[in-house]
């Protein structure tokens, strides 16, 4: 009676705990509402607003050219939002992002704009001041345009007159140390350079601006000296820096404007605000509906276990929202898509747990001891692959790119936290139910030793069903390319272009209208895709230039009432989608070997590493078939399918490979290689049609209610979560049986 005390206080301290955190995932704490979803950072397919991509036209430019560039892009950024993120790709690239932006295509044309640095008079011969000082901004401040200046002839110099700016130390009187700016002229720059310090330092003493010459750069006045010299030699010191920092950022701004580095456009997109709070609202929708499901399935099928379970899987993504703030991961619509999933793949472990313990309590064990050898059996398959979803994680995430990378992070830390979740919490919560009362073996049913299937004599008809798929794609293969020239319908990110996708205020025009639409406001034709089950349509066309992206939004707006709120652009360079392609085959390749040579070192039996690899060459190949029988678009969110589902196909063919291990270190002298597989994969099937319907109902809810994107991205997933379940049954064990009775033939006759 005491420990049912203490296991009833414990239960509700527990649900306490659970509420508590689950408050706090939707409220915050605080004014700020720390911790809440709310305060998880968006990424622009949510947000909305403006990422793009510039390429160096210069072959190998050097890292300081890169360097200036990625700060000139960090300035221009910050300027239309704080918020904005800049990051280096790749050794030539750099990507802006801008959230919540009202004009895109001002954004883009700005961004791209090469900008220009002019030293400027602060009052000249004639006159007219230039300058003002902001004592609230503690900063001067131009009195008139950049333009009027440069039309009234006060340009000192501009970039083409500078040679180079450095940051310089040195110590000045009484040892105090100086923050300088050397800054180098041309032969150009420096008889005018002469000739503007000469008429300024008259003014020296006077303490007027006349005395000044400003830099600046974007009409925004970054440094505004003293002359106290005459500067004949073409060499200056820039003086009043308070550290090297602010040095090294005035010389870098002085090279931004003399770069000669031409930066081009390769990828871009545009999401509109509506879209992207459409695409929250379905998608969290589709998750709210998906995790209903999967818990009902789970107390219906497991009683006590399953409740345990859904108690843990609330924690868990609470967990998962304080993780997205914590380690300030940008979520994404792909992002959300891979937490949904995720959920739906943490019940898999404990699937796996849940189905040993029934086993235990069928050899007549008690519950306790049953509950203890169950989560200890269970621990090497759960780690394994868990171990694998993550190595297509980790490789989604360096070979992926943009909102793909999200869904890495996500499904990455999904992984992590299921395996912790399954292997802690849910066991704590079922010892506290047990402790509660729930100690009956009838609230976690008896699995009794069922049949044995022989699914190794049916091997020749999986081979055969497996072939007649995969020889169904080979031909839409054939076909495809025949009728477009293309084996797949490879998207914009395969083949590059622009798509523009609209959201009407009320139907969606035909086809034909749209088409029309586009011919006469750019002259050249576009493919429209209706978006089915929404008044939108999407509209594929060569790659657009920004002009371009405004007279279209412009046209649709005075047509059909479109507003710039509802339109996304994306545009991707041939080069570009060019590399994308390779990454998509280097990323499934690269996956797979890793998860190879993680299984041979694991099982210790090169067997167990070829038939999991040969089981999932058979996943990809019928996944591809799908593709290329349902013609849906192939582009980055592919790849994201084909190594979520290597990275889950793989984990159910583990916990096959894993009882099939251990049933052979307990095999009898009676029992035959046969036998242990057959009994093995029977003894694990229900554990691989249940985990098989969790995730299952999580994709199928996305597929239903998530936007065209996602749908794009579930549909192959759905499918392949049925071809996962069935090469982990019916492929990968008997496989591996031929495998080991070839092995073993060779070695008795040798």
């Amino acid at each position: 009676m005491k420990e049912k005390k203490k296991g009833i206080f414990s239960l509700i301290l527990t649900l306490v705990v659970i509420a508590a955190t689950f408050v706090v995932a939707i409220l915050g704490i605080g004014p700020n509402k720390i911790g809440s979803i709310a305060d998880v950072k968006l990424g622009l397919d949510l947000a909305g607003g403006v990422s793009i991509t510039y390429e160096a036209v210069k072959e190998n430019p050097t890292t300081q050219e890169m360097e200036d560039t990625f700060y000139k892009m960090q300035l221009r950024a910050q300027a239309f939002n704080s918020e904005s993120a800049v990051y280096m790709e790749g050794d030539n690239r750099i990507n802006v992002d801008i959230p919540d932006v009202t004009d895109a295509n001002e954004v883009l044309e700005q961004l791209g704009d090469a900008g220009t640095i002019y030293f400027i008079y602060g009052q000249s011969a004639e006159g007219e001041v230039n300058l003002q000082y902001n004592a609230e901004l503690e900063e001067y401040e131009l009195t008139r345009p950049m333009e009027d200046i440069i039309a009234a002839g006060d340009v000192v110099i501009d970039g083409t007159c500078i040679e180079n700016a450095e940051p310089l130390i040195q110590s000045g009187e009484l040892n105090q140390t100086q923050y300088l700016v050397e800054l180098k002229l041309n032969e150009s720059g420096k008889s005018k350079f002469a000739a503007a310090t000469t008429y300024a330092y008259q003014y020296y003493a006077t303490g007027s601006v006349k005395n000044l010459i400003a830099i600046v750069y974007d009409g925004k006045v970054h440094s505004a000296p003293m002359v106290s010299a005459a500067i004949t030699e073409g060499v200056a010191t820039i003086s009043g820096q308070a550290d090297y920092d602010e040095a090294k950022q005035l010389a870098s701004i002085i090279r931004i404007g003399a770069l000669p580095l031409e930066l081009k456009e390769v990828r871009s997109t545009v999401v509109g605000a509506k879209l992207g709070t459409e695409a929250i609202e379905t998608s969290l929708l589709a998750g709210v509906i998906g995790f209903a499901l999967v818990v009902l399935f789970m107390i219906v099928i497991y009683r006590i276990p399953g409740l345990a379970d859904s108690l843990a899987l609330c924690l868990y993504v609470t967990v998962i929202v304080f993780c997205l703030n914590l380690f300030n991961v940008t979520l994404t619509l792909y992002g959300i898509a891979g937490i949904i999933l995720s959920i739906g793949m943490a019940v898999d472990a404990n699937v796996i747990i849940f189905t040993r313990i029934r086993e235990e309590l069928g050899t007549g064990k008690t519950v306790r001891s049953s509950m203890k050898i169950g989560f200890d059996k269970a621990l090497s398959a759960i780690v394994d692959g868990n171990v694998t979803t993550l190595i297509a994680a980790l490789v989604l995430y360096f070979l992926g790119s943009g909102t793909i990378k999200g869904f890495a992070q996500t499904l990455a830390i999904g992984v992590i936290l299921s395996m912790g979740t399954a292997l802690f919490v849910t066991k704590f919560i079922m010892k506290v139910l047990y402790q509660a009362g729930f100690d009956a073996e009838k609230y976690y049913g008896i699995k009794k030793e069922g049949k044995t299937i022989p699914f190794t004599k049916h091997g020749i008809k999986f081979a055969l069903l497996s072939g007649v798929l995969i020889l169904i794609g080979v031909v839409a293969l054939i076909v495809n390319k025949a009728g477009t020239g293309n084996i797949l319908n490879y998207g914009l990110d395969f083949m590059g272009g622009t798509s523009t996708e609209i959201s009407f205020p009320t139907e969606a025009p035909a086809n034909q209208d749209l088409e029309a639409l586009v011919q006469s406001t750019l002259g050249m034709s576009g493919e429209v895709v209706q978006v089915q089950g929404e008044a939108a349509a999407i509209v594929k066309t060569e790659v657009l230039n920004t002009e371009q992206k405004a007279e279209l939004a412009k046209a649709l707006a005075e047509t059909y009432g479109v507003s710039e709120a509802d339109i996304t652009t994306t545009s991707i360079s041939g080069t570009v989608s060019g590399e994308m392609k390779n990454d998509a085959v280097m990323a499934v390749v690269v996956a797979t070997l890793c998860m190879m040579v993680y299984i041979w070192i694991r099982f210790k039996n090169i067997g167990f590493a070829t038939s999991a690899v040969l089981a999932l060459v058979h996943d990809v190949l019928v996944v591809l078939m799908v593709y290329a029988v349902s013609h849906i678009s192939v582009g980055n969110a592919f790849i994201a399918c084909m190594l979520t589902l290597v990275g889950y196909s793989i984990n159910a063919t583990i916990v096959v490979f894993d009882r099939i291990r251990e049933n052979r270190n307990e095999m009898l002298k009676k029992d035959t290689l046969e036998d242990v597989v057959n009994k093995s994969i029977s003894q694990t099937l229900t554990r691989s049609i249940n985990t098989s319907l969790t995730t299952f109902y999580m994709v199928l809810t996305l597929s239903l209610f998530g936007v065209a994107s996602i749908r794009e991205f579930s549909i192959p997933l759905m499918a392949g979560i049925i071809c996962g379940a069935y090469s982990s049954v019916c492929i990968a064990g008997t496989l591996w049986y031929f495998i080991a009775k070839r092995r073993k033939e060779q070695e008795e006759t040798a």
